[in-house]
């Protein structure tokens, strides 16, 4: 299953270097390597994230609705975002949104890790990422009440839906470090998921320290998810979508969906991003649009079907 979905990972990425707005066809190597090859790159780069995180903290909350916005780092990556605009730092320096992204959603992260690495559990986790985004939340809805001017106000509604148009290879540099760490240590928890899946008291039968789990978890999803709103702002449900999709077909082990979850959420955002750049609409269709749209009908039949029972 992993191989194949590797497979379909490079297949798609291939395919959407070769698709632009005007339709698919190969363009001159300016394009290709600005504009295509950044996009591509960083779509593969998030949906891996959100997918390795939603299968993660799936099988440390031992719950199938679980998703990376449990977390509240999304909400701090927005917060920082939008404040960048808000001060009109977005205007003057072309880092300045994502870098106000990073240091957002690092702060959540900070604030999680402070109040849930003292218990070390997984309801300690769950409680302070709901906390953290409903604060952040609040703080968002804030700015956009006091948005300086209308032009404002749309920039910063338009980002808070999601999108990958015109980033290019200096976003790659800010957040792929960053991704790339959270996974490493999202990877390294198969075994250790595994032992939490028969309960907390059985894992320290086994010698998993649960404590120490529920950190590395914490800040690994912090690092991927923060990084991936840093440059993406909203996209939503691909944490909850892959790995239940893939269950069916990988098994209910933990550990055993992390690699797949990697591979399958790369290759929905790609999917999804280049059916954003493929719909005839005079404006490009957020991505966090589609992928919500997919999102929402499978929570609803997760939930009616009993998904939220560990």
């Amino acid at each position: 299953m992993t191989r194949a979905l590797a497979v379909l990972t490079v297949s798609l990425g291939l395919l959407s270097l070769l698709v632009g707005q005007a339709g698919v066809g190969i363009v001159d190597g300016t394009i290709l390597w600005s504009l295509r090859a950044p996009r591509t790159l960083l779509a593969a780069a998030i949906g891996g994230a959100l997918g390795l995180t939603g299968a993660v903290l799936q099988g440390l909350l031992r719950n199938r609705l679980a998703d990376p916005g449990l977390l509240g780092v999304t909400g701090g990556a927005s917060l920082g975002a939008v404040l960048a605009y808000y001060y009109g730092l977005a205007a003057r320096l072309p880092l300045a949104l994502p870098a106000g992204g990073l240091a957002g959603a690092g702060l959540a992260a900070a604030a999680i890790l402070l109040v849930a690495g003292r218990t070390g559990t997984g309801a300690a986790l769950v409680l302070a990422g709901i906390a953290i985004a409903s604060l952040t939340g609040a703080a968002v809805a804030v700015a956009l009440s006091f948005a300086p001017n209308p032009f404002a106000l749309a920039e910063i509604t338009v980002w808070l839906l999601g999108s990958l148009e015109d980033r290019g290879w200096a976003e790659v540099a800010l957040a792929l470090p960053a991704v790339a760490a959270g996974a490493v240590l999202l990877l390294g928890l198969g075994r250790r998921l595994d032992a939490l899946s028969l309960g907390e008291r059985s894992a320290l039968s086994l010698g998993v320290d649960v404590a120490a789990t529920v950190r590395r978890a914490a800040l690994g999803s912090a690092l991927a998810v923060g990084a991936s709103a840093s440059v993406a702002g909203g996209v939503g449900f691909v944490g909850l979508i892959v790995p239940n999709l893939l269950r069916g077909r990988v098994g209910e082990r933990p550990g055993a969906l992390l690699a797949p979850s990697l591979f399958g959420g790369a290759s929905l955002v790609l999917a999804a991003d280049i059916a954003v750049r493929l719909v005839p609409l005079q404006q490009e269709l957020r991505l966090g649009v589609v992928t919500a749209l997919i999102g929402a009908p499978m929570l609803l039949s997760l939930v009616a079907g009993g998904g939220e029972r560990p």
